[in-house]
């Protein structure tokens, strides 16, 4: 015998043997002239996570699934008709649970005439050994009908050896993993990894989104090359980001059993090729895709904007935006009007009676439809309108959660060749970096108006003559976030005076880490250390704060301490503070570097770290649940005569790994030690005297706000004043907005729908008497929040809703009093928080035929006010100086 011909045969037999020794198994294959009959089951569960809530939807569906081979090329390709007979559905109406709220007995449910016949009308496959090559059908079935059918032709989708892969099947292009043991096979799906046609949306930041947890695991098991059975089950964990408690749990689960010995069938189909065995078919039988269909529900029951005109009248309407009643009617606006026309969304903006009509434009804004961006368009004049409706409607297209390509084409004509308020122009330019920033979030960086955008912030940045006209457009490319304008920052940061120096850093500082390079820090170094020129107090600590907050060297951390003993007491005291916060934070990026500069007992001493200043710097927990970190942060630099240079309160939300600045409150003054008669330092010259507010609010930065410039303009305003706060932020928001459409194994999906606004007033407040030597600053934030989830499961013969409603309202007052009359300057900082009331409603409603049913239950209550003790050296002063305005 040939030795070569030997060898191979040893080869084959060791590989047969090994193949075997890792659960493969031999190919599969239906017989010609065989009918075989599979019984078919399916149950489908939607629970809420959360109790107490109604018990959830429950459908169960049973049919007789014929499969027969028409047609084998030599290849081993086959083409399979698959028909389904017989479905009977079942579910459990409300009515015939037990008052113990368990379940009674179910009822059948009857189909319609169109939706049984279309069932009737088989289908058929290009199948090889297990794998399902294409579908075949008529697509102008009805989609519910479709995606059933490709429910069951997925379950043939499988491989007879271990190993992973890529498929497609009904959940789309999935990575799958095969393990085979015997005469079973184990597939696991990895549903996060699915490419399917996009079908819905989510908000830009992550922190507003949803969780997702899918499982998805299959039982195959065959004898004799054949299939004999088929387990396939999953489970869809969804809540929203922010609360997970109010989840909602889909549980999905397949069964196709052979039910009988084969029995004859007709004989095979002769044909050359797969496309003439199916032409000499009767019927339509078009090639279409694996991946479920995506299907949109109507809604019989929504109010129409059409309706709403005709019972709308001008009477006035009062709108308090930290009411959440004004939240929930501003989502319902959303909802309404993106299904209006643009006639009518244009009726609604000229009927709208003064006090309505910014919220009017609010909810258009967010709904983003065509029809109400072309309305807007129409009804916006820039050059007429008074400046604060213009300013809502800048806004409210900057907070978008998800805005598109026609919303910043809006905002970018209505800005283009106008002469407009100061006011305006700052906050267009403001709103335009936003849009930018998050349509590159997006990945729609390519967009034509993206690039317009982004021409129109740098073009106006190098046309820029006045200093407070670059700090806007700083501040502008600060939202945007684009990587490739850091070296123009960087520019600017290390050659600019105080005000553009401050704003470019500022900007620098909204970069993620991974884009603060080597370059970056280098400048940030030369800044801190005034290596090229000299830098006021505040740059230089900007500058510090940038270092230390982006994975600092060992060698930064020292150099900056170090540096403290050079500084003046009050930046010294501050900076020294700054450090000590960041060694109890446990999720700041330097804290592990200062723990081990700490161990130097020539830094970690009293001498060093005990600096008389009064400047603090304070951060720690407000709020910790399962799911959410929220931060409160206060940072306040004095003048070394006690007066308060700047002051910054800032609140964080950390969720699941994201990260998110959901307001930043900046208060400067400048100018007052002349007004007290302190000397400066030398070499340094005298800053004009003037004080201002900078805002952050969920990651977009505002327009700057003065509150007086000069001597003359601060005796005017103290004289001319209504005593009344400045308003920062008042409105009502769309920040949480997200579609997703989960195909579920068995055909039938899943859609998910997140809807979260917010009501918002924020005014800020600062009173200087010079005669009573006292300065008080407060800052006063009202709000609601309301959220609304819901899961819509449609199927050809039942729609079933689970729906979770959470509302909540706020009020938080952070007020600071100064009195530094006497040596040393006192200082109190209150924080507190007012009773907070909340609801949660949960809701089941199930449709099926002329038969509808719905469950509530719900739960509410008040947690008490609260007022957050920053720290004892605060309280211990707070006592005094209110203990003293009492008296």
């Amino acid at each position: 015998m040939n030795p070569q011909a030997v060898w191979g045969c040893v080869c084959l037999l060791c590989f047969s043997f090994l193949s075997t020794a890792e659960g493969n198994l031999q190919l599969l294959s239906f017989q010609p002239g065989t009918l075989y009959r599979y019984h078919y089951s399916l149950d489908v569960q939607l629970d809420h996570t959360s109790m107490p809530s109604p018990r959830g939807a429950w459908l169960r569906a049973e049919a007789l699934v014929q499969l027969q081979r028409l047609w084998k090329d030599p290849g081993g390709e086959e083409l399979l008709q698959v028909q389904i007979r017989d479905l009977k559905a079942q579910h459990e109406p409300e009515d015939r649970r037990q008052q113990d709220g368990t379940g009674g007995p179910s009822v059948e449910i009857a189909l319609s005439q169109e939706a049984w016949a279309e069932l009737q009308q088989p289908l058929f496959i290009s199948w090889s050994s297990g794998k399902v090559k294409a579908f075949y059908g008529d697509e102008a079935e009805s989609i519910l009908i479709s995606n059933l059918k490709r429910g069951v032709v997925s379950l043939l989708q499988l491989q007879p050896h271990a190993g992973a892969a890529v498929e497609e099947d009904v959940s789309g292009s999935c990575q799958v993993t095969y393990a085979v043991s015997n005469h079973s096979i184990t597939k696991t799906k990895d549903l996060l990894s699915c490419v399917k046609p996009n079908s819905g949306f989510t908000s830009v930041n992550k922190i507003f989104g949803v969780q997702w947890q899918p499982t998805s695991r299959s039982q195959y098991v065959v004898k004799d090359n054949l299939l004999q059975l088929v387990l396939a089950e999953e489970s869809h964990v969804v809540s929203p980001a922010l609360r997970s408690a109010t989840g909602i749990k889909i549980s999905s689960r397949q069964q196709l059993q052979l039910v009988s010995p084969p029995m004859p069938g007709p004989a095979e189909v002769a044909g050359r090729s797969l496309e003439d065995v199916l032409a000499g078919i009767e019927g339509r039988h078009q090639p279409l895709g694996m991946a479920s269909l995506p299907f949109r529900r109507v809604c019989t029951r929504c109010p129409s904007l059409r309706a709403y005109l005709k019972a709308f009248d001008k009477q006035k309407v009062k709108v308090d935006t930290s009411k959440v009643a004004t939240t929930w009617r501003f989502q319902r606006f959303i909802q309404m009007l993106r299904s209006a026309k643009k006639r009518d969304v244009l009726e609604l903006l000229r009927r709208a009676p003064e006090e309505m009509l910014p919220f009017v434009v609010e909810a258009a804004v967010a709904t983003q439809s065509v029809a109400s961006l072309a309305a807007l368009s129409d009804f916006l004049n820039f050059g007429k309108e008074h400046k604060s409706l213009l300013e809502k409607f800048l806004y409210a297209a900057a907070f978008s959660p998800r805005p598109s390509g026609e919303l910043l084409r809006l905002v970018l004509d209505k800005l283009d060749g106008k002469q407009l308020a100061p006011e305006v122009w700052e906050t267009g330019i403001v709103a335009v970096g936003s849009l930018v920033g998050k349509l590159c979030q997006q990945k729609l960086c390519g967009l034509q108006e993206v690039e317009r955008g982004v021409e129109t912030i740098l073009g106006g940045l190098r046309g820029a003559e006045e200093e407070p006209e670059v700090v806007v457009y700083l501040l502008a490319l600060g939202n945007a976030g684009l990587p490739e304008t850091i070296p123009t920052l960087l520019d600017y940061a290390e050659e600019g005076p105080t005000a553009v120096t401050t704003a470019a850093i500022s900007a620098l500082r909204r970069f993620p880490t991974w884009h603060i390079s080597s370059k970056v820090k280098r400048a940030m170094r030369r800044i801190f250390h005034e290596k090229r020129k000299s830098y006021e107090k505040t740059c230089r600590l900007a500058a510090a704060e940038m270092l230390l907050d982006n994975e600092p060297s060992p060698m930064d951390v020292l150099n900056i301490l170090l540096a403290t003993n050079e500084l003046e007491m009050e930046t010294a005291t501050f900076l020294l503070l700054k450090v000590q916060n960041s060694l109890r934070a446990d999720h700041h990026p330097a804290r592990q570097i200062m723990k081990d500069i700490m161990r130097d007992p020539r830094i970690n001493n009293y001498n060093f770290f005990s600096k008389a200043g009064v400047s603090s710097s304070f951060s720690g927990p407000l709020t910790v649940t399962q799911d959410l970190l929220s931060t409160f942060g206060l940072d306040l630099l004095f003048l070394e005569g006690g007066l308060l240079r700047k002051s910054v309160s800032d609140f964080s939300l950390l969720s699941h790994g994201q990260w998110l600045r959901a307001a930043q409150v900046t208060i400067e003054a400048q100018g007052m030690e002349s007004m007290l008669g302190e000397n400066l330092l030398e070499g340094e010259e005298e800053p004009e005297l003037t004080a201002g507010m900078s805002a952050i609010f969920f990651d977009v930065q505002l327009r700057p706000i003065v509150f007086f410039q000069g001597y003359t303009d601060l005796m005017a305003k103290v004289l001319l004043s209504s005593g009344e706060p400045t308003s920062v932020v008042k409105g009502n928001l769309l920040l949480m907005d997200h579609h997703q459409v989960i195909p579920l194994q068995s055909g039938l999906q899943v859609a998910m729908k997140l809807q979260g606004g917010l009501g918002l007033d924020i005014s800020a407040d600062m009173d200087v008497s010079i005669w009573e030597q006292e300065l008080k600053t407060s800052i006063n934030t009202r709000g609601s929040l309301a959220i609304d989830f819901q899961a819509e499961l449609d199927a050809p013969f039942l729609q079933a809703t689970l729906r979770s409603q959470t509302e909540v309202e706020t009020s938080i007052h952070f007020d600071t009093m100064l009195r530094f009359s006497g040596s040393p300057v006192l200082m109190c900082l209150q924080l507190r928080e007012e009773q907070v009331p909340y609801r949660e409603i949960f809701t089941v409603s199930k449709s099926s035929g002329s038969q509808s049913s719905t469950a509530r239950k719900g739960r509410q209550g008040t947690v008490p006010g609260r007022e957050f003790a920053l720290h004892r050296a605060n309280s211990k002063v707070c006592n005094l100086l209110l203990t003293a305005e009492e008296e």
